[in-house]
């Protein structure tokens, strides 16, 4: 058996500090949340999945790109594709709370691989027009503010409380491993057949992910509170505004997302106009920064439960916002792999550790609907973030819109800081 020693440390962005276990580094610690079967089940249909979808997601940016050569349509996309994730998501987190889970995830799931199979059509008859594909776009974001809530609340019932860190950071791993296969293979498909074939396997992969919601075994539902049914969705953003921790970290997830993850739709005019790239240089890019994600959630997944999640979530706030800023600097294609790399790292230290501490601050009962309002935030900052970026971008050129981004996020991080000091010196701590 793995010796075990407590440490003290915060468990959340302010600080205030519980006993946990810091267990013995091992590779079966890496990958403990794999010990659940359904987790196990969930993990490599995921994997599948999302290989499929962003397979889809580069196809997408680089028909719109390539169909208009425009930077802010580009933005116009994202930000189409999930504004209806944001209007739906408040509602997505009710039903998460008062329905079986697994059922909203299969359903949504069943949508979304059609609307695959629809894209795919309509761009193999050459009828894809910018404003179909965010016609279609923009129906796929309505299921996804249905699944996104219910998929987050859902980790927890499919590993455990004191696994769910593994299990965030394992399900950030296939991400990242997915966000580097899936814009390589789209690069090769792209330069040799097209991006319809992008969309047709993203349908397919669906499939494995369906399956494998099928073969869980799942307790049955307990039944809702009697008062559940009255509650209005807003309930989850009043629960939200009158818990500090809560509020905390939505706020900076917020800020954090609007202006540096909306570096990604940018990676096209990056790779074409600044580095002077084709196809698959561009789904190198991708992969780069996915590499450097993969490896930051497999860190965290060691090695998380050893350090302040507070340190984790700042710390890679500025190594993200430093790698960024940097990248704005320079048209050499390696330096920019390198730099592309850090920033994945730094992306999902934060993501990672502010997902966690989230779910394991709120109320059983209040999951989905806290999930629904974070499913909002990142509804929310995809759409403004990717006008925003795109914009910026439009008028004054993507390195300067790049730089400005990263930059706003190290001084939300500082200020963040300051502020829960500020707090813990005012109560002693």
């Amino acid at each position: 058996m793995e010796s075990t020693e407590h440490a003290r440390i915060p468990s959340g962005l302010h600080g205030e500090s519980r006993r946990v276990p810091t267990t013995k580094i091992s590779l079966r610690n890496t990958f403990r949340a794999l010990r659940h079967r359904n987790f196990r089940l969930f993990f490599y249909g995921q994997l599948v999945s999302l290989i499929g979808t962003w397979m889809q997601q580069t196809a997408m940016s680089w028909l719109i790109y390539d169909l208009t050569g425009s930077k802010f349509l580009l933005g116009a996309v994202a930000a189409v594709g999930s504004a209806p994730m944001m209007i739906f998501s408040l509602w997505g987190g009710v039903l998460a709370d008062r329905h079986p889970k697994r059922s909203i995830l299969i359903i949504t799931q069943i949508f979304e691989m059609i609307f695959a199979f629809v894209l795919a059509a309509v761009t193999w008859f050459h009828a894809g027009t910018p404003t179909l594909i965010m016609i279609i776009a923009a129906v796929n974001g309505i299921a996804l503010g249905f699944e996104m809530p219910a998929r987050q609340a859902f980790t927890v019932e499919m590993a455990s409380r004191e696994d769910l860190l593994n299990a965030i950071s394992l399900n950030s791993s296939i991400f990242n491993g997915a966000r580097i296969i899936g814009p390589s293979i789209a690069g090769l498909l792209i330069a040799t057949v097209g991006t319809s074939m992008c969309f047709f396997l993203n349908g397919v992969s669906f499939i494995a992910v369906i399956v494998g919601y099928l073969m869980m075994r799942v307790p049955p539902a307990t039944a809702a509170a009697k008062d559940s049914a009255s509650q209005h969705p807003l309930s989850g953003i009043h629960y939200v505004m009158n818990n500090r921790r809560v509020r905390t970290i939505l706020s900076l997830f917020g800020i954090v997302g609007i202006f540096g993850w909306s570096y990604a739709v940018l990676m096209p005019a990056l790779a074409r106009d600044v580095l002077g790239l084709g196809p698959n240089g561009y789904g190198v890019l991708i992969s780069a920064s996915g590499i450097g994600a993969l490896v930051g959630a497999l860190g965290v997944a060691t090695f998380g439960h050893s350090f302040a999640p507070r340190n984790m979530a700042l710390t890679g706030i500025w190594i993200f916002s430093s790698s960024v800023v940097a990248l704005s600097l320079t048209s050499n294609f390696w330096l920019s792999l390198a730099l592309l790399f850090f920033s994945g790292i730094g992306m999902l230290l934060f993501f990672s550790t502010s997902n966690t501490v989230l779910q394991t601050i709120v109320p059983d009962n209040m999951r989905g609907r806290v999930m629904g309002v974070w499913s909002l935030v990142f509804g929310a900052m995809i759409p403004i973030g990717s006008l925003e970026a795109g914009a910026m971008a439009h008028w004054f050129g993507t390195q300067y819109s790049l730089a400005f981004g990263a930059i706003i996020c190290a001084v939300a991080g500082l200020v963040t800081l300051i502020a829960i000091r500020r707090r813990l010196a005012e109560e002693g701590n």
